[in-house]
């Protein structure tokens, strides 16, 4: 057991020894209980920061823990960090600017129970490594609005512009504001949600938060406190400092640059913030944010990360330089030391202020400034993975033989998943398995109580890898789902949002649109108000009609309305109380009646044809779930279960998923397929190319690798005999799998017992393929995958002649993609290419004109000669 006084006392680098990665979040929790001062964690990347802090919330939710990132933006680079992580990195500066005893914030006075919570701040090299304004001046950017407070809203606006927000139409993202009449939206730093300022005058009247999602109000807030967005603020002091630094360090001569001109017109430009020292001429480090009694980790991997990180400062700046020398007037950048810390002022901050280091390994016995913290890394379970891929024993029965084996030495087992249908489908394996006295728990305390009283216990703990923490009473084992069942990615969990009826496009309105109200017709939308009713503020949206009436819908009433779909030029209003309205919607009743009767009849055929069911071993399917490497997201699950329902149900299957490319389409075709070919029926994946076609193919075999099962690929680029095996392989029934083009849909092609057909993008075939389709399909299931459907296949979903899932939430890994306009810079496209090359990835150069192709490829050649240009 660590001795934690001893070692938060330590006035001198310490080392502690044995301290896996997974043990990590738990000790630095309770670094933070026993610290008078903060506790800090220095982590070698973002990932495994907010790994560290989500989990040490887990092991201690008492405890207060301030995640401090790094701008997500390389150095030197044209873009702005984007805007969400900015504000996320002035919030923390701002909580962290809070003093811990006594003192307050823009005169708030903090509670007593706040000033003595213990806290743990983690953070990055990345982040530590940049300079950032003093704690005085973050200090001093903090606004306090509360109901009462009196300033003018177009001040207000005006202050919101300078402190970085950008004005929109509606609030999505913290840093954005938006102005609707007497109502201000904006999104600060740190606040869950968006907040709406309703005003009187030049007084703030209420003040409530509401869910931008939904624009719906989530009640009163008290006030709270207006922190910048950026670092970088255009107040009258902060442009005269630039210009006079700008002068200073680039001559008369550079004021022509367009961001000189920009800033001195009082505009943001992108990429502006890597001219911060301009702005801020007092920057500091965090290092000099630290008190005396502040605790300080960093992580084993931080030291390459900071080496890797003050090469790529320099060699960024160096390219900089060369391109300025070759072409005056481009990118001016300013010495690596301004905003990043020197390579030499790094390792002196981390012995001045005693910077302990945490190890996995093991040191000599005897060494100096050393403690053992006993805590090893999990057993690994890769062998027996490797061993069950090549047709060897299951690696669950490995799993129940270790925790059997360490339960009857006495020690504690505590098993982590990434969600809670994760954790009961691992309970359902091991109960499978014949493992006893399985529990599960839902806080760390409880999970330790339980596994001490001889239970296994599962819980969901977001971490990736766990440890093993010896013990004189029986050392504690916490396995994660990562170390028994491979690589898997984490996904934060978030709050299931209720599916209601409220209007989501409200938020893609402008004043002028029409609206459709089911009773009283076609009107005009005129915004979002506040009325008040019963003496309070209510929000309501406001349509006026023909003669000038005005109609006031409650937002709780809003499913009445509909947006009106086609073109609105020359649509007339109705009028409140008239009966056009009302004749229209009687014709179209009985227009849709007699359609009705058409898709009726055609549903009710479908629906009385019986299919041959889907037999699903839960063991087996459980089993290949876990091949999987990522975490499910929420449609995703929903999308499977629909599927599977369809699947057993005894009715054919006719179902449209649709979702973005990249968003897991194609693991719902995985299990899909699974459960009807372990089922004994054929599978049919139909794609329309043959680059789809082989990729597809690639991930099925991956897949289903020591499975009885038989995959094969038909398309015009398999040769002549391997088509001729397949095709006699789907005749007498040995093949189970087909992956192909339209190859798979030729009159030469007979299948013996086909039960499932995957259609992948089914926009991309024609009209002759689809008949071909309509033929094999009669009595088979069907399962069409495509990110834009045609029209008439989403018109068949949407009334309900097909089944239809939607995939809406990205993957854990997806990002959202960035788009940035900005003057051909040599060093950007070097950069951008090379990232992407080592990477492992593809860039694709688009010009505008055939004439500029060589011009291009001449320039790749002499700039980038690491990659190769076709």
């Amino acid at each position: 057991m660590i001795d934690l006084p001893r070692f938060v006392q330590a006035r001198r680098p310490v080392t502690l020894a044995r301290c896996a990665g997974g043990y990590l979040p738990w000790l630095m929790a309770d670094v933070a209980r026993a610290a008078k001062g903060r506790a800090w964690f220095i982590a070698a990347d973002e990932a495994q920061a907010r790994s560290i802090a989500e989990a040490a919330a887990y092991f201690a939710p008492e405890i207060a823990v301030t995640m401090l990132p790094a701008w997500d933006c390389l150095p030197y680079d044209r873009a702005s960090p984007s805007l969400k992580m900015a504000a996320e990195r002035v919030a923390a500066l701002a909580a962290l600017a809070e003093p811990r005893t006594g003192g307050a914030l823009a005169g708030r006075k903090l509670p007593q129970a706040e000033l003595s919570r213990a806290e743990l701040v983690v953070t990055t090299v990345n982040a530590v490594s940049q300079r950032c304004v003093p704690k005085a001046r973050i200090a001093s950017l903090s606004a306090r609005l509360k109901p009462g407070s009196r300033i003018d809203r177009n001040s207000l606006a005006l202050k919101l512009a300078a402190n970085g927000f950008v004005r929109v139409d509606t609030v999505v993202e913290p840093g954005e504001y938006a102005l609707r009449g007497g109502l201000v939206d904006v999104m600060p730093s740190g606040e869950d949600f968006a907040l709406r300022l309703d005003f009187f005058g030049d007084e703030i009247e209420s003040i409530r938060r509401f869910d931008p999602a939904t624009q719906r109000s989530l009640g009163p807030a008290e006030g709270f406190d207006l922190l910048p967005v950026s670092e970088v603020l255009l107040d009258a002091d902060r442009i005269r400092a630039f210009r006079a630094g700008w002068l200073d360090k680039f001559g008369a001569t550079a004021t022509g640059d367009p961001l000189y001109e920009a800033v001195s017109d009082g505009r943001r430009l992108a990429g502006m913030e890597h001219w911060l020292p301009l702005f801020e001429p007092g920057l500091v480090t965090l290092f000099d944010w630290l008190a005396d009694d502040d605790v300080v980790v960093r992580d084993a991997g931080a030291d390459k990360a900071a080496a890797d990180r003050f090469d790529a400062i320099a060699d960024y700046h160096d390219n900089r330089v060369a391109a300025l020398s070759q072409k005056k007037g481009s990118y001016r950048p300013l010495a690596p030391g301004a905003l990043y810390l020197a390579r030499e002022e790094w390792a002196d901050r981390l012995a001045a202020h005693a910077v302990h280091a945490a190890s996995p390994h093991s040191v000599a016995p005897g060494t100096l400034f050393a403690i053992d913290c006993d805590a090893d890394a999990a057993r690994d379970f890769a062998p027996e993975r490797v061993g069950q891929a090549n047709g060897g024993a299951p690696v669950y029965a490995a799993i129940k033989a270790h925790i059997e084996d360490r339960r009857s030495a006495g020690d504690r087992v505590v098993l982590a998943s990434y969600s809670a249908g994760a954790r009961e489908r691992l309970r359902g394996l091991l109960v499978d398995e014949g493992v006893q006295r399985i529990v599960t728990a839902d806080h760390w305390q409880e999970a330790q109580g339980l596994a001490a009283a001889g239970q296994i216990v599962l819980t969901v703990l977001p971490l990736d890898h766990g440890f093993t923490r010896n013990d004189p009473r029986g050392a504690l084992i916490l396995l994660t789902e990562q170390d028994m069942l491979g690589d898997r990615l984490v996904r934060k969990a978030r709050s299931a949002r209720k599916a209601d009826a409220f209007m989501a496009e409200l938020a893609m309105l402008t004043p002028g649109d029409l609206i459709v109200h089911r009773d009283h017709g076609i009107g005009r939308y005129d915004g979002l108000l506040a009325i008040a009713i019963g003496g309070k503020p209510h929000d309501c949206v406001a349509l006026s009609y023909d003669g000038g009436d005005r109609l006031y819908v409650p937002v709780e009433n809003i499913d009445v309305l509909t947006r009106y779909g086609s073109d609105s030029e020359g649509v007339g209003l109705d009028k409140l109380g008239g009966v056009a309205w009302s004749s229209r919607k009687a014709r179209m009743k009985n227009r849709i009646r007699e359609i009705a009767g058409e898709l009726l009849a055609t549903a009710a055929a479908r629906a009385l044809r019986e299919g041959e069911p889907v037999q699903i071993d839960p063991h087996g399917m459980a089993a290949f779930v876990d091949r999987f490497p990522y975490a499910e997201t929420e449609d995703q699950l929903k999308a499977i279960a629909d599927v599977v329902e369809d699947l057993t149900s005894g009715r054919p299957m006719d179902r449209l998923v649709c979702g973005d490319v990249g968003f897991g389409k194609t693991e719902i075709a995985l299990r899909a397929a699974y459960a009807a070919a372990m089922s004994g029926m054929q599978v049919a994946l139909v794609c329309p190319t043959t680059l789809l076609a082989r990729q597809h193919h690639q991930n099925f075999c991956e897949r289903f690798t020591g499975l009885p099962i038989e995959v094969r690929h038909l398309s015009r680029l398999v040769n002549t005999a391997d088509a001729k095996a397949a095709r006699d392989g789907l005749a007498d029934g040995t093949v189970d799998i087909i992956v192909g083009t339209h190859a798979i849909l030729a009159k030469s092609v007979d299948f013996k017992r086909l039960g499932l057909v995957i259609v992948d993008e089914e926009q991309r075939f024609g009209v002759v393929h689809k008949e071909r389709l309509k033929s094999l399909k009669a009595d088979v299931h069907v399962l069409t995958l495509t990110a834009t459907p045609i029209p008439r296949t989403l018109q068949m979903a949407l009334t309900g002649l097909r089944e239809m899932s939607i995939i809406a939430t990205p993957p854990v890994d997806r990002l959202a993609v960035r788009t940035y306009v900005s003057p051909f810079d040599e060093v950007v496209v070097r950069e951008a290419l090379l990232r992407e090359h080592y990477r492992g990835g593809q860039s694709f150069f688009v010009v505008p004109r055939i004439a500029d192709l060589a011009d291009i490829e001449k320039f790749l050649r002499e700039q980038v000669p690491e990659i190769k240009p076709i």
